[in-house]
């Protein structure tokens, strides 16, 4: 394993730098991603099994060398088909055995916001102006959390990545 991995694993979640993500469009052709889902009530997913499930992928994707070195390019999406679900998506390099592989295709407008997870419904208010202001409007709605609940704790950060699956 080199030193970047080790490093960064020893910092838990990588330093996130919100200019990257903030107000980018991204165009997947199959990006290669492995699934999980776990319950979730009102939105909200099961604390005890979400953090089993990504230990689960995490282990996966490393033991099969197919998640991105450089972890600031690691995605972890989550989707919400419905209240009491929520799908997760980790992005990786390529199929990653044992795991449920997918993949996702689209066009992808972003915006980063900082702000507890109740605030939720008013950034996507705020996304779907941003929206509606380049004449797009959302499919679906991703977001990727940059810091675990202990690393946002200690940084006094709660990034969110909204990643919006826009009509083409």
């Amino acid at each position: 394993m080199s030193n970047t991995i080790e490093t960064q694993k020893d910092e838990c979640c990588p330093t996130f730098h919100p200019e990257k993500w903030d107000e980018k469009t991204f165009d997947w052709e199959n990006k290669p991603f492995i699934e999980e889902s776990v319950p979730s009530f009102l939105h909200i997913p099961s604390k005890k099994m979400l953090g089993k499930k990504i230990r689960k992928m995490m282990k996966l994707a490393e033991d099969s060398d197919k998640i991105a070195e450089d972890k600031t390019e690691v995605l972890l999406l989550f989707m919400d088909p419905h209240a009491f679900k929520s799908n997760i998506y980790l992005s990786v390099k390529d199929a990653v055995p044992n795991a449920k592989n997918t993949t996702l295709t689209g066009k992808f407008m972003t915006k980063v916001f900082d702000g507890p997870f109740k605030a939720i419904p008013k950034f996507i208010k705020q996304m779907d102006v941003y929206l509606k202001d380049k004449m797009r409007r959302a499919e679906d709605y991703y977001v990727h959390y940059a810091y675990c609940p202990k690393c946002s704790e200690e940084r006094g950060k709660n990034y969110m990545v909204f990643f919006a699956k826009v009509n083409s």
